[in-house]
Formats: C-alpha cells, structure tokens, sequence
C-alpha cells in the first residue's frame, strides 16, 4: 500500500467517524427538542440519578471483564501484572482496585490495537509483528507510567490539605484519633481512605501490629511518617516546645516535604512533557520514508533493500529503545522505590545447582583475598542487591552469551540479506530521478534473473574470468545481444559474483560481537552503581525522616537510646536489617552494636546521627545529644531543594537530547546521509558516462 493510499483510508475512516458522530449529535439534539416541545423536561436530580445509574452499569460492566478476562491464562497474567502496578494506591479497596485496572487495562489494549492497525495499513508482514511488538511494549509502559504518576501527585496534593485539616481539628480537640476522623471526611478520595485506614488502625486493639500492616501497604514514606509520628503521640503524649507542639510541628515538616516534591514533579513533568511520544514517533514514519525515497529515486532501492539500510534501520529501532528507557529513568519520581526483601532472582540459584556451571561461576568468581572481591562484595551490599556473589555470575555470563548470539545471529542474517538482495534486486537502468514505468521495472527484473542463471551457471565462483562470464553470456542470448551490451553485463555479473562472494562473518564482526558480549556482561556491574547512587538518595530522604522521629521522641520522658532504634526500625526501609542487627546485638554491648551499625550503614549523614546515640548511652542526655537537630533539619532541607534544582535542570537537558535523538537520527541515518550518498555515486557513473562521450 502506497503513501497516497494510506492517507487516503486514514482520511475516508476519519471523515466516516466524523459523519456518525454528526448523526448521532443530531439526533440527540432532535430528540431532546420533541422533549422540550411536549414539556418532558427531567429535573437535574433525575438527570444526576440517570447519570449515576449508567455509571453504575459502566462499573459492572468492567468488574465482569474483569472475572472473564482473570479466567484466561495469557490475559489474567497480564492483568495481574496492571494491577501490581496499581495495588499500592488502591490498598485494602478491591472494588476500586478491579475497576482502575481494568480501565487501564482497555485503555492500554486500544491504544495498541490503533497503533497496530496504522503499521498493518503501512506495511504488514515481519516488519509490522516487529513494530506492533515494539509500540506494545512502549505503549503498555508509557501509559501505565503516566496513569500511576497522576494518581500519585493527586494523592500528595490531597494529603497536603488532610494535613491542614489534622492540623484544624487537632488545635479544636487535642485529640489525634479524632482529628484524623474529621479531617478524613473532608479530605479527596484517596487521601481520605487512607486516612481512614490509620485511623483504624490507631484505634484498633493492637495498634502496634495494625500499623505494621498498614506499613507494608502504604504508597509512599509520607503516610508512613505520618501513621508513626500520630502513633507516637498518642501513646506518649504531646509537648510544647519553642515552636509549639511537637506534633504540630512534624505535621508541618511532613507538608514542607510534600510540597517540595509535588513541586519538583510538577517542573519536571512540564520540561519532559512529551518526549516519550516525540522518542517513539519514528516508528511510524520509517516505512513512509522509505517508500518516498524508492518512489522518488530509483537507485536508493540498493541502500533500503541492501545491509546497510538494514544496519540503519536496526540502529533507528534500537536508539528508539534506548531513548524510551533512558527517559523512563528521567522521569522516575520514586525515588524511595527501593524495599528490603525485593530483586532476588531464583533461577539464578537453579542454574547454579548444575555442576558445570557451578565450576564455571567458581572460576570466574574473584578470591576472597582479591581487592575486586571485597570491591564486588561492597558494591553489592551498598547498592541494596539480595543476590549472592555466585548469582550476579551467572547473570553476567547469561548476558554474554545472550550478547553474542544475538550479535553474531544479526551479522549472519545481515550477509543472508545481502546475498539475496544481489541476486533478485533489479538491474538499475541509471535512472537518477522519479519512478520506473511498469515496462522499464520489468525489463530490470528480466535482466535481474538472467544475471541470476549465469551466476548459477557459473557455481556462484568469484575466481571467474572475463572470457567465461562473456561466453555464458552470449550463449545463453543466442546472438541477440551485441557486443557492447554482452560486455557492460559481463562486467555487472562479475561484480556481483565478487560482492556476493564477499557477504561472509569477517574476523572483525566476531570481534564485534565479542565487545556487544562484553558489554552485556558488564551491565550488571553498571546497574549496581546506578542503583547505588539511586539509593544514597533513597537514604538521605530516610534519614530526614529519622531526625523528624527523634525530634519527637527526644523531648519524652524516660526515653532510651534502645527504644529510640525500636521506633527507628519501624519506619526504616533501607536501614531496616542494619537496624536490626543493632537491636539483636545490643543486649551484648551498646557501644558494640552502634559500631556494628555504622560499618553496615555507610552513609555520612546516618553515621552522624549514630555517633549522637552512642554520646547518649551515659555521657550526656538524648535531648542534649540532640539539641542542634533543628538547625541539622533546616539544613539538609535546603540543601535537598539545592539539588532538587540542579537535578531537574540536569534532567530537563539530557532528556531533550536523548528524546529528538531518534527523530534526528531518522532524519539524517535513514533519509539525508543515504540520499547524499546516493547523489555522489550517481554523480560519478554520470562523469564516467561524459568521459566516454568524450
């Protein structure tokens, strides 16, 4: 299907969608004018009551999809995999649960059977499986992305007014649990529910417990915070202090903390605001392009068909990829994503099992007195990975393989599609310019085949010589061919018979092959130094989080060093297993296990925070050890906005680069480059022909 084709049908479908909708609008508007003429005007109670009503039948609707499509096993597979996504913003409510995921799901399906349809009307075959395969993964993705990161900035707006609502009915009862009640009923749906939730749970007969439940549930550190800080003081009590309550006070820093990153998610989203649609667009204009080019200048079939269009094409797709995945890291807002207990892989551990590759994994290991194994075994440890040394080995060794095969597969199937083209690809005939005539395409193939038998005659050898080309050639023509053709044919033959003698794996594409190995066994090594640096942000927002605890507790009466990491154990994520480390050691020595706590916690800022508790265990009181924490606070606030700042705008740079870096390497790879090239060669076979002339 040409260009001119395909928009045809894209505009006659949108001109048949745009006539239905007409009708339909019109006969709406007829029938609500008989209405009015007869005087059956509804009411807006009975216009809300109709409205809910269809509302309710849209809800049922989905809620059937979904018992149907959870009893098919691919699709209840995928649906299952929406609605983890979706599960940490809709805890403890089911109903609403399986409605957001199967709207999520419809939506995403639509989107991708529009997109399929558009690439089966361009160009259906394995080109159009490849693309639809590859908008499906991007489309699944982007949108699920997008959903979540709504909902998400929706919960926080709505928790920034529940504050000041806690904040309301706190200064009107004194009371926490009824403040939470009241501000719950005013507070959006989302916030509410949970509101609701700790509620629950403070007011349950084992709070304690209640709360840990809720822990594991709760979408973000914000509500968490919040849970414990209210769980607190309503078991030790409040304190006024300089500026007032002490819970009041951790109310407003929590809203500080929202603030600043529903303000950081705003300005990041307004400055990578669509790139992820300008990264995937090439998609759909490769194949167009294409068809213009080999409409509009004949010779250009050699790039497109040949293996250098193939090259160009692959490293289009691939930089699609790479640009989606690398805006997806840009855009990632969950920065406190990380959770103890998650990213083991078990078949990892299975293969380990086999005795090969166990002794193949104990060779490559590194001795436990290398320098590279205390390194690996540190990287391991900071970067929060639950695998084991032997499993990051087999991880490494299965990407390798993986690297070359697929490397070595794509150079194979790259001369594979040389050879074929060299041998069906029509004879160009030096037209420079427009498109063949149908007799002229069929000539070009004719001489296409009859180059293709005397190749076969001539066993496909490159060793063949002038005089036995030009023999089979006049032998097969019959003495209809003259001598000037016979020999312009002969010497294409020969060097097509050279250039197809030459499509074979190269030494240097086995090297090439070898470095893509290399460089896919080094990817595990670079995942585990990003996820570091990731979780050292991860450790500073927790940190933040265990000084406004301890400015808390610092003020109770009674209050110990141990109880201090209790209640720091319960709200820690990262720091969770030093944590309680410390605690199982700490009946055996104090100062032992807060040594113990700062080797496993490498971070400056924890292992400040940890000297302070080791002063406080007889030397000096915990309030005294204390004491500066509010100017510590301040501090680190504006030092995070500091780099808030600094990172959006480091962001906002790399993602316009990376997002028009597929649209500028479609422009020039794929069109520009190709079409020099081709004016160039044309160029010089025209010299060529003049010198003859002459």
């Amino acid at each position: 299907m040409s260009l001119k084709e395909m928009l045809l049908w894209i505009l006659l479908i949108s001109g048949g969608g745009f006539v239905l909708l007409y009708t339909a609008l019109w006969w709406l508007n007829k029938r609500n004018n008989r209405a009015v003429r007869i005087g059956r005007i509804h009411s807006v109670r009975e216009g809300r009551k109709g409205k809910a009503v269809l509302q309710r039948e849209i809800q049922a609707l989905l809620h059937k999809l979904y018992t149907l499509g959870m009893g098919m096993p691919i699709l209840s597979e995928y649906i299952k995999s929406v609605r983890k996504r979706l599960s940490g913003l809709h805890a403890y409510d089911e109903y609403k649960l399986r409605l957001q995921t199967m709207k999520m799901t419809l939506f995403i399906w639509g989107a991708f059977i529009c997109s399929g349809i558009v690439l089966l009307m361009m160009k259906p075959g394995l080109e159009f499986a490849v693309l639809a395969l590859l908008c499906g993964v991007v489309i699944n993705s982007l949108l699920l992305d997008v959903a979540i990161s709504r909902m998400e900035k929706r919960l926080l707006a709505q928790m920034i007014e529940l504050f000041a609502n806690v904040r309301h009915h706190y200064h009107q009862h004194g009371m926490v649990e009824e403040a939470i009640s009241e501000a719950a009923d005013l507070a959006g749906a989302e916030a509410g529910r949970h509101a609701r939730l700790i509620h629950e749970a403070l007011t349950d007969v084992d709070p304690h417990e209640a709360l840990e439940r809720y822990y594991e549930s709760a979408p973000n550190r914000f509500l968490k915070a919040f849970a414990g800080i209210s769980y607190m003081v309503m078991e030790f009590g409040d304190r006024n202090e300089e500026g007032g309550s002490i819970y009041l006070k951790g109310l407003g820093s929590l809203a500080r903390e929202i603030q600043l990153e529903v303000l950081r998610r705003n300005k990041l989203d307004y400055l990578l605001k669509s790139l992820n649609v300008i990264a995937l667009a090439p998609v759909f204009f490769t194949i167009p392009i294409e068809k213009w080019a080999r409409s509009s200048f004949p010779s250009m079939d050699d790039f497109y068909q040949g293996k250098l269009g193939y090259i160009t094409k692959l490293t289009v797709y691939i930089l699609i990829i790479l640009s989606y995945f690398l805006l997806q890291k840009l855009q990632q807002t969950n920065e406190t994503g990380y959770r103890a207990g998650r990213g083991r892989y078990v078949w990892e551990q299975r293969l380990y099992r086999y005795p090969i590759i166990h002794n193949v994994v104990d060779a490559l290991i590194p001795r436990p007195q290398a320098s590279s194994y205390f390194q690996i075994t540190r990287l391991l440890k900071e970067s929060g990975a639950e695998i084991k040394l032997e499993w990051l080995y087999i991880r490494r060794i299965a990407l390798f393989i993986t690297g070359l095969v697929l490397s070595i597969s794509t150079v194979f199937i790259l001369h594979e599609a040389e050879k074929t083209h060299i041998l069906y690809a029509p004879v160009q005939l030096g037209q420079m310019f427009g498109r063949l005539n149908p007799t002229e395409e069929k000539e070009a193939l004719k001489q296409s085949e009859v180059d293709r038998k005397i190749m076969y005659l001539l066993n496909m050898r490159a060793e063949s010589t002038y005089e036995q080309t030009y023999a089979a050639l006049e032998h097969n023509a019959g003495g209809t061919v003259n001598a000037d053709q016979l020999s312009k044919n002969t010497r294409r033959i020969l060097q097509k018979l050279e250039a197809w003698n030459e499509e074979y794996i190269k030494w240097w594409e086995v090297l090439i092959g070898l470095v893509v190995g290399y460089a896919a066994y080094q990817m595990p090594m670079l995942l585990l130094y990003l996820q570091r640096k990731m979780r050292r942000l991860d450790m500073r927002h927790e940190v933040y989080q265990f000084q406004t605890v301890i400015s808390i507790l610092r003020v109770m009466e009674r209050m110990s060093v141990e109880e201090i990491l209790e209640w720091l154990n319960r709200f820690s994520v990262i720091f969770k297993r030093p944590l309680q480390k410390c605690l199982l050691h700490y009946e055996h020595g104090p100062e032992t296990a807060l040594d113990l706590l700062k080797e496993e916690a490498p971070l400056p800022e924890f292992q400040r925070l940890v000297d302070k508790l080791h002063l406080s265990l007889g030397k000096i009181t915990i309030r005294e050890a204390f004491d500066d924490l509010d100017s510590h606070m301040s501090y680190y606030f504006e030092q995070r906005k500091q780099e808030y700042e600094k990172m959006i705008d480091s962001k906002a740079i790399w993602g316009r680069m990376i997002g028009f870096a597929p649209m500028y390497s479609l422009i020039f790879l794929y069109s520009v480059i190709p079409l020099i090239g081709m004016s160039f060669v044309q160029m010089d076979s025209y010299y060529e022909q003049i010198q003859k002339i002459q």
